[in-house]
């Protein structure tokens, strides 16, 4: 019997892989991803113009006397203020025209370059959700959804699509499934899930937070927040993806990023979030939303198979789960020596504080004379670079061209780098006897980053936490 039952089950995993490649060309109803389309528009159009309203392009590029670049970037420059101000005004209006539809190639195309040019021009602007929004428009970019209830649409006829394959709606959910399950990937570690850290440092210094300020301080809160986190990002796909709780798990996700938006800064990430979710939902939602406003489709068709355009869907979301897995090739704790941490999805996972000081030797002298990175970078970009050791090596290198160019020869940067990592006391970060000056970063392992800390973190005692909380 049980091996029949095992036949069995092995008969269904066949029948369901076979009929992967039928159901990803079916036809579906365009209406979801439309809506997507416009609230994506709408979304990156205002983040563009809250970007403009806070002075945040003045703070970003004009301010800095230094950009750091990313490995084999660094010919990505910025340019004059008025520039970089224009092209957030191109990008608000991109915004417009993706949720319009009009002009649809030539605005998403447009909003990619634009917005992913202003992404890499200093990588101490890095966010995740940044680099989110370069990957969706890229991907509304290749699909063609201005094929339905779009300008585009309405002025050529011949565009118009009664039906979009579904293999472009699993294109955009695999996208975001690779999110959540590296995000939660990266929180499967003993610091979060055994110690409730970072997450104890936040809510200490959010004790003053109405209503709830008392109850975040409360023992046992920070590591069962933590493991909530991890939950969520580990099955909010599957309770999405799944028709019986897609609706319960939505009005999830609006309260676990309303709470994360309310307790922590990270800008627009869960607006982000919330917008891109939708794409688990059914393809007709907006219709079953709207009733009667929106004319009804026949019963959906299948489409022909253009089996390169799914193959080639198929081989993004591979590179897009190579990518996080890179951090394994560095061994040690990415947290730490931070190789391989961008674009790796690991989001909210450590508190990082650190000190560094830069100790130069000129023209042969034993002297040294101390540095600070203060010197040359606004208070924004130093507390980014403190904690990242490419970037303290890409400063010394800018601090030795400063000083060869004052007339100064024989330039040695030395560097005094102490970090903290999710409240562990201060400890070096960098070998304070390497030579900054004759490294170049690189891919490879860099053997100048001393090992991460041993033991774990501390735990917030009342006392502690106070201190933490005046600290922050």
């Amino acid at each position: 019997m049980e091996t029949g039952a095992s036949t069995n089950g092995l008969g269904h995993l066949r029948a369901a892989i076979s009929r992967l490649p039928k159901a990803a060309t079916e036809g579906t109803s365009p209406l979801g991803l439309v809506a997507f389309r416009i609230l994506f528009g709408l979304l990156v159009s205002f983040s563009a113009a809250r970007f403009l309203w806070l002075g945040w392009v003045e703070r970003c590029f004009v301010e800095p006397r230094v950009f750091f670049h990313y490995w084999g970037l660094s010919f990505i420059q910025p340019m004059d203020g008025e520039a970089m101000t224009a092209l957030f005004g191109v990008m608000i209006a991109c915004g417009v025209l993706i949720a319009l539809g009009a002009l649809y190639r030539l605005a998403t195309l447009t909003f990619f370059l634009v917005f992913t040019y202003v992404e890499l021009c200093d990588v101490t602007n890095y966010l995740n959700h940044y680099y989110l929004v370069s990957l969706l428009a890229l991907l509304l970019g290749c699909l063609p959804l201005h094929r339905a209830y779009s300008i585009d649409a309405w002025l050529r006829p011949t565009l118009r699509r009664a039906y979009f394959p579904a293999w472009w709606t699993f294109l955009l959910r695999g996208q975001i499934v690779v999110v959540y399950l590296f995000a939660a990937l990266g929180k499967a570690q003993p610091d979060w899930l055994l110690h409730g850290q970072p997450m104890g440092i936040w809510l200490a210094s959010r004790d003053e937070t109405p209503v709830i300020g008392t109850l975040l301080i409360m023992p046992g809160m920070a590591l069962l927040m933590s493991w909530s986190g991890f939950l969520y990002d580990l099955t909010i796909p599957v309770w999405l993806s799944w028709p019986r709780t897609r609706g319960f798990a939505y009005v999830v996700v609006l309260g676990f990023h309303g709470m994360v938006g309310l307790l922590f800064p990270i800008g627009m990430f869960p607006w982000i979030m919330i917008v891109a979710t939708t794409v688990f939902f059914a393809p007709d939602w907006p219709r079953r939303l709207l009733s009667r406003a929106l004319p009804a489709n026949a019963p959906s068709s299948s489409t022909p198979r253009p089996s390169w355009a799914v193959g080639l869907a198929a081989l993004y979301l591979v590179v897009q789960v190579v990518v996080p897995l890179r951090a394994l090739a560095y061994g040690g704790d990415v947290l730490w020596h931070e190789q391989g941490m961008r674009w790796s999805w690991r989001v909210m996972v450590r508190e990082k504080n650190a000190s560094v000081t830069y100790r130069v030797r000129t023209d042969g002298r034993a002297r040294e004379r101390l540095i600070s990175p203060g010197d040359y970078l606004t208070p924004v970009q130093e507390r980014e670079m403190v904690g990242q050791p490419d970037l303290i090596l890409q400063l010394a290198h800018l601090i030795a061209d400063d000083l060869r160019l004052r007339g100064m020869h024989d330039v040695e940067v030395r560097v005094d780098a102490l970090a903290s990592l999710n409240g562990r006391p201060m400890q070096r970060l960098i070998d304070p006897d390497v030579d900054l000056t004759t490294l170049d970063d690189s891919l490879m392992p860099a053997a100048w980053i001393l090992p991460a800390p041993d033991g774990p973190p501390p735990t917030l005692t009342p006392r502690r936490i106070e201190r933490v909380a005046e600290a922050l």
